[in-house]
This record gives C-alpha cells, structure tokens and sequence, in this order.
C-alpha cells in the first residue's frame, strides 16, 4: 500500500496516518448502545447526539467538517504571542505551520498527535466512547514537554455545544437558544432547555446536556466559560479572546437564553522537560440528572479512563473477530475487521447520522432492517430469531410494510418522513433473510410462529402466510409488460419518478426466486396442512383460473383482495393441503421465470431490467446509445433465470460497458447522457456519483454473490476483489478503512461505514468463497478460495461459528492448484467420516456438530 493515506499496524485494524488532516471531510465514528453516536474529523470537527431531536454538539455534514469553526478543542497559552489549538484549529500560522501531526485509530478508539519543536510541547488527544452504555463521549488530553527546558502554560478545553434538535439549526435558531438554562457545575456546564421547540406542539424537554473536565489530580477547572460570546470577545471560536487575551469569565454577563459553551481553563501548569501532564473531557447526553455526577466518579483519574478505554477496545475487537480470516493478504485480513463492525454500527446510528447521511430523521429502513439481519445471522443466529419475528410485525395484511423502523423492537412507523411511498423490492428482503436463517440452523418452526400485523394488530397470521401474502401480491402486481410494478422505487431509490407505469424486471427476478424458496422450505416442512387467513385463498389458481399471461385480469384478482382486506380482516382461516400450495407456488415461480427468460433477454446480449412511466423499454441500444444497467444483470443470474451461456455473455458485456478500465469497478449504470424524467431523479445527478453510474457497492457485492452462486467463480471473484481493491486504495479512495456505500467517478469512497453491502460481503466472503454455509441446518464445506490468498505453506484459515460452536477451518493447498477440489478433512485431528460429494462439497450432519466442544479446529485440503 505504497503512498497510501495511511498503513494498518497490526491484523486487529489499527490503522495509522501523517496526513489525514489534509482531508478536511474525513470522520470516524464513535458510538455505544445507550446510545451515543458521534462522528469526529482528523481536527475534531463532528457531532455528538443520541438521536434526531438531541444533538450535544452542532449537528455536522461533509460540507461543515470543511467550513465550520465549530469543533472540539483545547488550547495551550504560553504567553501573548504564544498560543497553540492542540487540535489544529486555530487562526494561528506562525507556530501551527511547525506543527507535525498524526493519526492512529481502531474499534473503536481514535487518537490524534501533534508535536511542535518550534513550542516544545506535544499533544496527544484521545477520544472514545465506552463500550457499555454510559451515555458520554470521553476526550483524553496529554501534554508532554519535548523541549530541554521547562514550559508554563494555561489550558483550557473549548467546547461549544448545540443541545437541542437538529431541526433547528436553521429552523428558529434563535429562538431555541432563548430556551437554554445553564447551570454551573464545579466540574464544568449542563445545559437543560426549558422546550423542545416545535410550532406544532412544544414539548416540555427532559433531557440534560453536559460538558465535564478535570485534570489529572482530579482537579476541577479553575474558570468555566458557560456561553460562547463570553469565551469569543470580540473574536470567535478560532481565535477566542479568552485563550489569546488570557481573559477571565465576566461574573457579571447574564449566560441564560444564549449559545452555550464548555469553555473550561484549568490552572496554569509548569511542565519540565519529557514531562506529561493530562485532562479529560466527558461530553455526555441523559435524561437522568443524578447519573451524570455517577459518570464523573466513574471516570474521575486518567487510571479509569484508562480502563474504560481498554475494555472498550477489548469489545470491539471480540465484535470484529466473530468472523476474521488470515490470509496471503494481510491488507484484506485487517481491513475485514472493519466490514465486520459495520452491520453492528448501522445498527446503532441507522442511517442519519454521519456527516455523509445529513438526511432523513434517523432509524433505518425496511429493507436495512432485513439485510443488516443477514451478516448477524452468520455469527448469532440464536440471537437474530426474536428479531426475525419482531420484524414481521412491520407487514401489512395487503402484503405492503411500514417502511420506518422504531427505537423499540416490533415498534415501526408508517411512512420515511410522513411521505407515504412503497418500494416494490420491500417483499424481497424478508423471505431473503428468513430462508438464510432456517438454512443456518434448521428451525423450519419459525415459519409457523404467529405473529401481529401492522395496522391490524388483533389479528395473527404465522410467519409463513406473512411471507406468502408479500409475494404472492406482488406476483399479481403487474404493468402492461407483466412485470412488477416499478411504483415508489426498488432497491435504487432514485427510480423515482415511475410510479404508474414503471415495471422493474430485475426485481421481478427476485420474487420468482421468492416463491422457489417457499416451495422449498414448505416441501421440507413436516405439516401436511398450511392454515392461512380465507382471504388470501384468492390468489390461488384452483380458486380462480387465472391467465397470468393476462396483465388486466392479474390486476383485477389482486383489486379484489385488496378490497377483501380494506375493513378489518374475518380472521376466518383455512386449512390447504399442502400439496395443493406447492404445486401453486411452483407454478406462479416457473411462468415468471419463463416469462423474464422469454420476453426480457436482448440481442444485445444482456437482460432488460425495467421499463419507464411510458411503458418504454429501458435497456438495449435505443436512439443509437447502448444503456445497460448493472441491476438489470444481477438478479436474473441470482435467482437463476439466467441460463449457463447467458451468464457468459452477460458477464461479458458487463465488463464491455460497465466496467471501468482504469478503477476496476462495475458501475451501476452506462451513462444514459440524459435526464429521465419518466424513470427517476438518479439519472438528474452527475454521472458517476450516487445512483447514477457510481460504484455502487451493494449491487456490486451481489453480483459476486450472484456469480458464486451460479458458479461463475473467476468472474465471482474479479468483481468481489474490484471493491475491497479500490477500498484500500487510500490515496484514490480518500477514507479510512472500511466498506462506503460507493465510489464516486474518481473513486472517491462516498456514505461511510452505513451501507447493507457489508452484510453482502460477509454474506459472500463466507458462504460462497470460503464456501461454509447451513444447508437446513447441516454444514457444507463448498470452497471457491483464490489462489492468491494461500500463503507460501499453501494455507489459509478463517474463524467463524457454527450450529453454536467456534471454528477456526484452515483450507491446506500444497501444490498451488486453482480448483478447489477436496481430497479429505479432518475435525480435531480425526478424519472426517462420510462422501466427499462430487470431490467439490461436503456435508457434516447437525447431529454430529452438536456433539462437538465448543472450539474446533476443521482442516480441508484441497488437491
């Protein structure tokens, strides 16, 4: 990783730079359970927040990281001509330009330096949030003498906070401040305003802001600062006068109803050379006034803070190492750790809040919900059950789902932003992830689990009708070409503009796998008998002989349930012969595919993945420009609609059109050259950036995923290794390790660390190249591994779990073959007894590894 922005230092992801500061919009998250979520730049620019409504600090996006003046600092003042931001935020060019600044970060801890021979002092900052759900981000400052002589100085940390929504940043910014009561702590400011502004009804506020510092005698500041125009004069926050002019807190200013400030100046300290003194800040956001001194005896002496500091790392790395693989590629290996994490934080920030994702409200969404289940359910299946059932909770009787997620499990919320919108893809997600975890572990009993649904809650259907309901109406939901309706949007939420005519092929695909996966798993089942609500019997053809080649009459089946479900349901069920579904449920399957196979394969060489709001074909050569999405491609090769020599072509043409020659990417899209205004505001954007021809790299995983699956390996992997590639590309990617959500045109990594593409690559990197997946229940050992990753011994080894067990599985190629071909495997050091299918895959009965210790060791070897 020559000229790289920075170098990891160890297999664990720490990672290192000395010129990440030169990149003014780069951010690192922060985060905990309570939760607290934070975002900080190489200079400390960033937010602190629990959520929408409670923001700690300035509520920060790319563009404030770069332009605004309000960040984290601490300053040293030595005299009227001497004053240094050991943060790097200063006004000053005379001592800052001697400045020699780096950065070393991990999971989850960030720490900047900053030596100054010119001064004689350096400054190390660290920040983090501990692990448990203390509601606080600690910044730990030291100062150390690197001069021959002593130093005296005065510090003060400068933190300016928000404390209040981040609506209001523009909205009554003003006004809201007039709300704020500060109180004076000895240990520094807590601010609680009197409301939660909102002309549409004001709240009373119940939560309390709080800024803390003490040195490292436990000392508390010797002047406090509690509003900003008190601590800026007549200057501002890059230059305060209460640093530069050495200006005492005016005891007479009126600090209530303004902006306020941590401005905490502790007393002057002499410093002798090689010598260190600290201070700590706790920034901290609860509901609980009495918690907040509790906090401060917890974290009172640099020793606590310490501790927190090494059980927080201790957290994050056991997070990360559930699923940890070593490699040829010791890049790759650490940089995983990060990919791991990310489902995790996804979690815990939703999809608001880093400075990339300044939109939205906060929480996730729908099909987050789902895909963020997929890589949980690899390492705590166990875990991820309760949360399958809770999320059903979220689907709608008509088959459709709210599309917001609450903070409580089960808990959702109608519309994105009260903007009632429905994205055809929704009904994918659930069966996706349900039928992942029932391959895992077996449980095929949470298909018949009951559970609520939203807007009707006083009826319960079980999992399996909701899964039924969600599919089978969009089956029936078709436009003039007989496709699915495009409606709101699909996986790309910037086919927008669509909403009465559009039609996603590539989604279609989709549910057509959908309905083959419920035929499987209900075939499997051991029921003779599947109860579903009478309502829902419409769908089936032995009720009503439906032409599905006939658009209008499928419409006109489904206006009909619609309208049956419109007044609470009957809660009549019925029991059907299970025999009767299945022979359904392969039929609905079969003529969709056949009809996508039949009716949407180009002589281009490519399939044709949607249709406009004027029912006009999308892809193909049209008005003389070849326009090829990369959507478009992958879902006929996932569900298997693609045939074997379609696969090559397709693939081919990928590379011809999509493929950047240079980067080595797949875009989303060939540029169409033109808005769509029939179609939807991606292709408004620049090419090259967001959902307009970006690396985008959710559809890029799963078009590996896809590959694999249909075992295209060599071209599974060029894909697969074209992201990671030009994520570790620093230099040209411009981010600190970890997955984006894509790369701009100049690959640039976009959106980081909240994308469902980690939960992809996991997905991939585990089940299909490592190739160590549940088949109900049972594991297979399916390896698609590259010859590159081997170390020179022709080993590799990934650690993972299994049916509740640890395993550390090495795969042992001594003679540097590419296939993958297995010659014998042996489970702690005893030979593995059963076939070797096919000399490709084996399959160890459940039976046989719930017998097992809990820590294995699986050795394969290849021949």
């Amino acid at each position: 990783m020559k000229n790289s922005l920075w170098q990891f230092k160890n297999a664990a992801g720490t990672f290192a730079s000395s010129s990440a500061n030169k990149i003014k919009s780069l951010y690192f998250p922060l985060c905990n359970h309570a939760p607290i979520i934070s975002s900080l730049s190489p200079d400390l620019h960033g937010d602190i927040k629990t959520g929408y409504h409670t923001f700690l600090l300035e509520p920060a996006s790319r563009v404030s990281l770069i332009n605004s003046k309000t960040s984290r600092n601490f300053w040293i003042y030595i005299d009227k001509d001497k004053y240094w931001s050991a943060a790097g935020v200063s006004k000053d060019t005379i001592y800052s330009q001697y400045d020699k600044f780096s950065i070393s970060a991990g999971l989850l801890w960030h720490k900047i330096t900053r030596q100054n021979k010119k001064l004689g002092l350096k400054a190390e900052i660290t920040s983090f949030v501990p692990a448990e759900t203390d509601p606080v981000e600690i910044m730990s400052v030291k100062i150390t003498n690197i001069s021959s002589k002593s130093i005296e100085f005065t510090p003060t940390a400068a933190i300016p906070l928000y404390c209040r929504s981040a609506d209001n940043l523009r909205d009554h910014r003003h006004v809201t401040s007039l709300l704020q009561r500060i109180k004076l702590h000895k240990f520094g400011v807590i601010a609680k305003p009197t409301l939660c502004f909102d002309e549409a009804g004001h709240r009373v506020n119940d939560t309390f802001y709080f800024a803390l510092g003490f040195n490292d005698k436990s000392n508390a500041p010797a002047y406090i600062y509690p509003d900003q125009e008190d601590f800026i004069g007549n200057s501002d926050l890059e230059a305060p006068d209460a640093v530069l002019k050495n200006k005492k807190p005016d005891k007479k200013s009126c600090y209530q109803g303004k902006e306020p400030m941590a401005g905490l100046k502790f007393k002057p300290a002499c410093l002798k050379p090689k010598h260190t003194c600290s201070f700590t800040v706790m920034l901290g956001i609860t509901k609980d006034e009495k918690s907040i001194h509790n906090l401060l005896k917890k974290f009172n002496t640099p020793e606590k803070t310490q501790t927190a500091l090494e059980q927080n790392i201790a957290y994050w790395q056991k997070l990360s190492s559930k699923i940890s693989v070593d490699t040829a590629d010791k890049d790759f290996d650490a940089w995983l750790r990060w990919v791991n994490i990310q489902p995790v934080l996804r979690k815990i920030f939703g999809c608001s809040f880093l400075p990339d994702f300044d939109y939205g409200k906060g929480g996730r969404g729908w099909r987050d919900l789902w895909q963020d289940c997929l890589s949980l359910i690899l390492t705590d299946p166990d875990d991820v059950r309760p949360l399958l059932l809770n999320n059903f909770k979220g689907v709608r009787i008509n088959g459709s789902n709210a599309t917001i997620i609450g903070s409580k499990p089960g808990e959702f919320i109608a519309d994105r932003n009260n903007l009632p919108r429905i994205w055809m893809d929704h009904g994918v997600w659930p069966m996706v992830t349900t039928d992942l975890y029932i391959q895992q572990t077996g449980d095929l009993n949470i298909l018949f689990e009951e559970i609520e649904y939203f807007a009707d809650p006083l009826y319960k259907g079980t999992v399996l009708e909701h899964l039924i309901l969600q599919n089978m109406t969009q089956f029936f939901n078709v436009g003039a070409h007989n496709n699915i309706l495009l409606q709101g949007a699909d996986w790309n939420d910037g086919l927008d503009m669509a909403r009465e005519h559009g039609e996603s092929v590539a989604f279609s695909c989709m549910y057509a796998q959908n309905l083959e996966t419920l035929y499987k798993l209900i075939k499997k089942s051991a029921v003779d008998k599947i109860r579903i609500l009478k309502e829902a019997t419409v769908f089936l053809n032995d009720s009503h002989k439906t032409d599905y080649s006939n658009a209008e009459e499928k419409q006109a089946l489904l206006k009909r349930y619609y309208k049956s479900v419109e007044t609470p349901v009957s809660g009549e069920k019925v029991d059907l012969d299970k025999n009767v579904l299945l022979n359904d449920l392969k039929c609905k399957s079969d003529w969709l595919k056949t009809h996508i196979k039949n009716q949407e394969w180009l002589k281009e060489g490519f399939f044709n993945g949607y249709y406009d709001n004027k029912s006009r074909r999308v892809e193909g050569k049209i008005n003389g420009l070849m326009r090829m999405t990369l959507t478009g491609q992958v879902f006929p090769v996932m569900s298997g609609i693609a045939g074997h020599s379609q696969i090559k072509i397709l693939y081919a043409n990928a590379k011809k059109y999509l493929q950047d020659k240079k980067l080595g990417g797949f875009r989303l899209n060939t540029d169409f050259k033109q808005e769509q205004h029939d179609l939807g505001r991606a292709f408004s954007f620049a090419y090259g950036d967001k959902e307009n021809g970006a690396f985008f790299n959710h559809m890029a995983v799963m078009f590996s995923f896809a590959l694999y699956k249909q075992n295209f390996t060599t071209e599974g992997f060029e894909v697969f290794s074209s992201i990671y590639k030009m994520a570790l590309n620093s230099r040209i990617s411009r981010i600190y390790p970890c997955l984006p959500e894509y790369f701009n045109n100049e690959g640039r990594g976009m959106y980081s660390y909240l994308t469902g593409s980690a939960s992809w690559f996991m997905l991939t990197l585990l089940t299909r190249i490592f190739g160590i997946r549940g088949e109900f229940g049972d594991l297979v050992i399916d390896p698609k591994l590259p010859p590159d990753w081997f170390k020179k011994s022709g080993e590799l080894k990934i650690n993972t779990s299994f049916a509740g067990k640890s395993f550390t599985v090495s795969f042992i190629n001594r003679k540097g073959r590419r296939k993958n071909s297995l010659s014998k495997i042996t489970l702690n050091n005893r030979m593995l007894s059963g076939k070797i299918s096919s000399a490709s895959f084996t399959i160890i009965p459940r039976k046989t590894l719930l017998q097992l210790p809990q820590d294995n060791i699986l050795q394969v070897y290849l021949t």
